[in-house]
């Protein structure tokens, strides 16, 4: 019984958390198929994801953490420049805009001798 004592904590931990949001996704699936595509909610929702996406964004780069915190605020910036150009570039394909924004910080932090 010792060997499940240190376990325990985790499993209700994935538990709770598999509960809890399992929960919404059915919610969602269930409202998501009485909902026309250019519904006023499905609207709202769009937009609260993309304000959410946004502000995590805008938080990356002006206020980072870990290795990101080391480099300059101007290459952060420059990256996401270059990601959004090329994204647009590449007839709206989101993993055309990340990998060039990813390419162009590992490429500056290389450079710079990060």
């Amino acid at each position: 019984m010792t060997g499940f004592e240190g376990w325990w904590p985790y499993v209700f931990i994935a538990v709770a958390g598999w509960l809890a949001t399992d929960i919404w996704r059915w919610l969602g699936v269930v409202a998501g198929n009485r909902l026309r595509e250019d519904s006023e909610a499905l609207n709202w929702v769009r937009a609260v994801a993309t304000a959410l996406v946004a502000a995590v964004v805008a938080k990356l780069i002006l206020y980072p953490t870990g290795v990101l915190e080391t480099s300059p605020l101007w290459l952060r910036l420059g990256s996401i420049a270059v990601g959004a150009a090329a994204f647009f570039a590449a007839a709206q394909k989101p993993a055309v805009g990340i990998a060039a924004a990813i390419l162009t910080l590992a490429t500056g932090l290389y450079m710079l001798g990060f």
